[in-house]
């Protein structure tokens, strides 16, 4: 078998094992927050920081839910962690934005945080600070999901069917899940550019 059909056989997999319930509840947990005028902040390290950034702009634009990510703002998160440390820069982030129990935490994760091993630290620091507030707490999430999974209001698990393809599997259905919230009946207020465009018609 092909490394190719190999992966794409792992990925259609994992799509039939998705928990479509917690999808759904993470859709009406961020229609609540849009009826509130709460804001969502998306946390990620790595790929999930270019998750962050790409999920602010779809959110802000196609769900009209006002979204920011500290990872956006290099000057001030390096500041952060030059200034305080690592594990606090998203946490002291937050409250800098005084986030409250109005708001929504977000989290794209290969392993959710572990404060035990000292692995993504800063999140879980984020997510303390968020449950100390009460704000609301969702998650795409790989692996056993960490410590995200364990506070989530609402978090999306993506199977794991090879061990040794855990990150770019979970990365990749992370996109996939928050384009689907976003087009989501139930979110989506703007209309996205190609599909508001009609073809050309053929003579």
């Amino acid at each position: 078998m092909s490394y190719v059909k190999q992966y794409f056989d792992e990925a259609v997999t994992i799509l039939r094992q998705l928990n479509q319930s917690a999808i759904e509840r993470t859709a009406d947990l961020l229609v609540e927050l849009r009826e509130r005028s709460g804001r969502l902040f998306f946390l990620g390290v790595g790929g999930g920081a270019g998750h962050a950034s790409h999920a602010v702009c779809d959110f802000r634009k196609i769900a009209q839910i006002e979204a920011y990510a500290p990872s956006d703002n290099v000057s001030e998160l390096t500041a952060r962690v030059n200034d305080d440390g690592w594990e606090t820069c998203y946490a002291n982030w937050l409250r800098g934005c005084r986030m409250n129990e109005a708001d929504m935490v977000f989290v794209f994760s290969v392993g959710g945080g572990d404060a035990r091993e000292n692995i993504s630290a800063n999140l879980v620091r984020a997510l303390e600070y968020a449950q100390e507030v009460r704000a609301t707490i969702c998650g795409v999430v790989g692996r056993d999901g960490g410590y995200t999974a364990q506070v989530a209001d609402a978090c999306v698990l993506i199977p794991v069917v090879n061990p040794s393809s855990i990150t770019p599997h979970t990365e990749s259905f992370q996109a996939m899940i928050w384009h689907l919230l976003v087009s989501h009946p139930k979110l989506k207020a703007a209309e996205m550019k190609w599909e508001s465009v009609q073809s050309p018609a053929k003579v």
